[in-house]
């Protein structure tokens, strides 16, 4: 299955370059702000925005006088992006947990590694 298919369907063609993104809304309409990490002298965008008009449903608030109300609510292809985006903001975030954690293990290894050579030099200097 293919990943980011809302945000290829919104013209999003390097996701891995999002450095964070952001929503809200103006005049019943969601926006969403893509933020991109670009190498010095692109000529590529830092920030892009996507509009989103909400969908306008009518729900009927008493039914015994059948009075309703206008209600605002966001699109699916909104809640889609939004949610792609999360995804792999998540994914980012444990693939950098994972790689702090190899770090450390490294460094403690090295310094395993480093007291027994002492402890070897210790018993040699024995003999």
């Amino acid at each position: 299955m293919r990943k980011n298919l809302a945000l290829i369907a919104m013209g999003v063609q390097n996701p891995e370059q999002i450095a964070r993104f952001a929503t809200y809304m103006v005049d019943n309409t969601d926006i969403l702000r893509i933020i991109y990490d670009r190498k010095k002298g692109s000529i590529l965008p830092v920030s892009k925005k996507f509009k989103f008009p909400q969908i306008k449903k009518s729900t009927m608030v008493d039914s015994g006088t059948r009075r309703t109300e206008v209600l605002y609510e966001s699109s699916n292809e909104f809640r889609n992006a939004v949610s792609e985006l999360e995804q792999l903001m998540d994914e980012r975030a444990d693939s950098h947990n994972v790689s702090q954690l190899i770090a450390e293990e490294v460094r403690a290894l090295e310094e395993d590694v480093a007291s027994r050579i002492d402890y070897i030099k210790s018993l040699v200097e024995k003999i």
